[in-house]
Formats: C-alpha cells, sequence, structure tokens
C-alpha cells in the first residue's frame, strides 16, 4: 500500500465537509481528555486505594508516577509510530491498549497488579495522545481554523485533568474507587468505535518504517531513574548512595539516548528539530511549566481530604471552578493571542500562575474555602490554560509535514515528563517540611511549601520564555 502524504489527513484533508471535520476533533478530544483525566483522576481516590490496598507512602506516589512516566517516556515513540504506520492505526492500537489496562487495574488486588495495570495504560496513552494532535494538525490548514482546533483540543486536554477531581469524587463515594478506571472501559469502547468510522488512514509521505527501540528505552530507563532517585531523597537524603545512585544512573542513560539519537540513521528524536527555535524554546517552556502545574491537582486532593477534611466527592466538587477557569483560559487563548501574540500570551498565563501559587501557598490548616481554595485555585487554573494554547502553537509550527506526529509527541512528552518530574520534586520539598508529622497543620504547611516553589518555579519559566520564545505574529 501506498503511503500517503501528511497532507491527505485523516478527513482527506480541508476539502471534507466541515461537520465531518468536527467530528474528527470531537472524536480526537475525546481520546486526549481519557489520556489527561486518568492523569490527574486517581488523586481523589489515593486516600481509598491506600486503605484497600495497603500502599505505602511511596507507593500511592507510584500510583501516579508509573503511569506519568511511561507515558512521557514512550510517547516519542508513539508519535513516530503515528508518521510511520499511520495515524488512524495508531490511535486505535493506543485507545485499545489504554481501555483493557484500565479494565485490569480497575481488577487489582495487590499493589503490584495496580502499578503494573497503571505502567500499560501509559504505555497505551503514549501511542495515542500524539495521534490526537496530528490527527487535527494535518486535518485542517494552518490559519484560524486550526488554532481553533487545537484551542479545543488544549482545553478538552486542560479539562480532562481539571476533571479528574470531580469525576474520581462522584466515582468514589458512589461506587469505589475501582470505578476511576473502570469508568474508561465503556468511554474508550465508544471512542473506539467512532473513531474507526470518522477516521481515514494517513502517514509521512515516503517515511521509512523503523522505530528507534533503544532510543525509546533509553529515555524512558533514564527518566524513571531520575525520578526514583528524587522521590528517594524524601527519606534517604540528597548525599545517600539510594538517592545519589540512581540519580546518576539516570543521567547516565539520558546522556546515551542523545548520543544513540546524533548516530542512529533514523533517530526518535531528530536533534535537527531543536535547531528550529520554536521548537526547542516552547517545549522547554512547557517543561518547566509542567514542573510546577501538574502537582497542583495532587496537592489540593491530599489538602482538601486529609487537612480540610472533605470526602472525595466533596474534594471533586470544590475543584470544579478550576476545571472551569482552565477550560476557560484555553478557549479564550486563541483571541487573545491575536491582540498580543504567541509569545506575549504564553508568559502571561504562567506569570498569573505563578501569582496564584504564590496565594495558594499561604494556605494553612485553618483555610476558608473562598479565600483559600477558589480564589488562588481560579488564578492559578486560568493562567495555566491562557499558557497552553499558544506554546503548543509555537512548538507545531515549524513542523514538516513528515515530523507532525514526532513533533506533537515531543511536545506532549515535554510537558509530561516536566509533571513527572516536577511531581517528585515537589512531593520531596512538601515530605522535607512535613517531616514525618501528619497533622493538619504540618501537612498544611509543607503543601504550601510545595506550591511557594511552584511558584518560583513558573516565574523563571516567565524569564526564560521572554529571552528564548521567537516574537511570533499575532493570530488571526
Amino acid at each position: 500500500m501506498t503511503a500517503q502524504p501528511a497532507s491527505d489527513a485523516a478527513t482527506s484533508g480541508p476539502a471534507a465537509p466541515r461537520s465531518r471535520l468536527w467530528a474528527v476533533v470531537l472524536a480526537a478530544c475525546a481520546g486526549q481528555f481519557l489520556v489527561v483525566l486518568d492523569v490527574s483522576v486517581v488523586n481523589v481516590a489515593l486516600p481509598s486505594m491506600r486503605a484497600d490496598l495497603h500502599l505505602s507512602g511511596t507507593g500511592l506516589q507510584w500510583v501516579v508516577n508509573t503511569y506519568t512516566l511511561t507515558f512521557s517516556g514512550l510517547m516519542l515513540l508513539g508519535g513516530r509510530a503515528a508518521d510511520l504506520f499511520g495515524r488512524k492505526r495508531m490511535f486505535l492500537v493506543g485507545l485499545a491498549l489504554f481501555t483493557a489496562a484500565s479494565l485490569a487495574g480497575g481488577l487489582a488486588q495487590q499493589p503490584w497488579q495496580l502499578l503494573a495495570a497503571r505502567a500499560v495504560q501509559g504505555m497505551g496513552a503514549a501511542v495515542l495522545a500524539p495521534a490526537t494532535l496530528t490527527i487535527l494538525t494535518t486535518s485542517f490548514p494552518e490559519g484560524p481554523a486550526r488554532t481553533r482546533a487545537i484551542g479545543t483540543w488544549t482545553a478538552v486536554g486542560a479539562g480532562g485533568g481539571a476533571a479528574g477531581g470531580l469525576v474520581g469524587g462522584l466515582l468514589t463515594d458512589a461506587l469505589s474507587w475501582r470505578w476511576v478506571l473502570l469508568i474508561n472501559v465503556p468511554v474508550g469502547a465508544l471512542v473506539l468505535a467512532g473513531a474507526a468510522v470518522w477516521f481515514a488512514e494517513s502517514r509521512a509521505d515516503g517515511a521509512r518504517r523503523r522505530l528507534d527501540v533503544p532510543g525509546a528505552v533509553l529515555v524512558t530507563g533514564g527518566l524513571a531513574a531520575v525520578a526514583y532517585g528524587i522521590v528517594r531523597t524524601e527519606s534517604a537524603g540528597w548525599t545517600a548512595p539510594d538517592a545519589l545512585g540512581p540519580l546518576f544512573a539516570g543521567l547516565v542513560l539520558l546522556g546515551a539516548f542523545v548520543a544513540v539519537e546524533a548516530r542512529t540513521a533514523v533517530p526518535l528524536v531528530p536533534l535537527r528539530l531543536f535547531g528550529h527555535r520554536s521548537v526547542s524554546s516552547a517545549n522547554a517552556a512547557i517543561f518547566v511549566n509542567g514542573l510546577a502545574m501538574f502537582a497542583m491537582w495532587y496537592f489540593l486532593s491530599l489538602y482538601t481530604q486529609n487537612v480540610l477534611d472533605y470526602t472525595p466527592l466533596q474534594a471533586g466538587v470544590a475543584l470544579i471552578p478550576h476545571s472551569l477557569s482552565i477550560v476557560l483560559g484555553s478557549k479564550l487563548a486563541p483571541r487573545l493571542m491575536a491582540r498580543i501574540g504567541d509569545r506575549g500570551l504564553a508568559m502571561t498565563g504562567s506569570a498569573l500562575a505563578g501569582l496564584g501559587y504564590l496565594w495558594q501557598g499561604a494556605m494553612d490548616a485553618q483555610g476558608g474555602y473562598l479565600d483559600t481554595l477558589l480564589g488562588p485555585g481560579i488564578v492559578m487554573a486560568l493562567g495555566a490554560g491562557f499558557a497552553a494554547t499558544p506554546l503548543a502553537t509555537i512548538a507545531t509550527s515549524a513542523a514538516a509535514p513528515r515530523d507532525a506526529g514526532l513533533v506533537s509527541g515531543l511536545f506532549n512528552t515535554c510537558r509530561t515528563m516536566g509533571g513527572a518530574l516536577g511531581l517528585a520534586i515537589l512531593s520531596t520539598v512538601a515530605a522535607s517540611r512535613i517531616a514525618g508529622d501528619e497533622t493538619p497543620g504540618a501537612l498544611a504547611a509543607g503543601y504550601a511549601r510545595a506550591f511557594q516553589t511552584g511558584a518560583a518555579v513558573l516565574f523563571a519559566c516567565v524569564l526564560f520564555m521572554a529571552l528564548a520564545l521567537p516574537k511570533a505574529s499575532r493570530r488571526p
């Protein structure tokens, strides 16, 4: 079968009927929603998981990080596979794997079974997520329609992360924690059916069908080792061999990954991509943003339940305004990009999120809802929504058609990789302040320290973007 050019995208290009194009947007965004939802949906259910499966504190953190690390580490491989073997095919394969792993996780009886299922979920998500953005960028011509589609994709992804608290709370309170995973099974089956009908196959024209598996193994192993080393510092300290060993091994593996990419004939990440200022700077910015922003939902879920004594459902309902704010920010972003430009809005959004983090960093054990959760939460979430769409637009603007899936995977990888490492770092910061004291006051102080550190990261990111991001034109 002859490969179609990338412009012959999932709906046979921009000439496809408008209704069919937006049906493609619906299916692609539904897949992205599931992927991002499962990063955050378990947060509210973590205390229930711990009680039912007798998880340790570290094991609890790895329920989140096992998914995010396999997701981020294999996403580049997933993006390349979409270019080489077909976007529709990889979308269906990834979603099927993700759905099956969700079923296994929901039925887990031991901690290792849950962690293994979360790892396989991450693998499925790594194949699925790059295909969702690639299908959109190759279905719409560059211009207002593509910007709106990317804005919708960003809003849905942000909404998936934000809605995780509410969905997790409802399911945990009404049924059990298992349903935060089992709910993916019927939804995944429905999206699979829609994608099979609405998507048409496409892949990069003339691409060699070869995957850089050694590169994928090295980058995934390197990230996992670095994250594990950071987590070990919580109990062993930064100078202990148990922490320094994994950190050093992770850095060696990541260095080997760069060396392999420079020499292999068909690299997972062609280093030439980083010669594009838009690609390198936007991906670095979303990585640094992810270091802070991903952990917001994790710490707010713990704060509401462990300090304010909310039920899982109350915790989820309390975070609804956060969900709405991040979606609103993502949907307003294309209009604001037309006024102040991509770079200006990315900086504005990150600065606004940083101010929200500072405000949230003043939390204590007697906090009220309006001043401790609602106010800072809206500011943080709105800023996150503003920043994501322009950074995604900048990162994908210079991609050649043959690299569309790869660049999409690189952007998602940097965002999720930053989130996984950020959670490990900020959890360690919080634990060092808590110092084993499980009283509400000590827990609140630890979570506050994590938000204060996140604010510093976001303000540093604003400075970086001012220096590094290209002065992109305003979007119509």
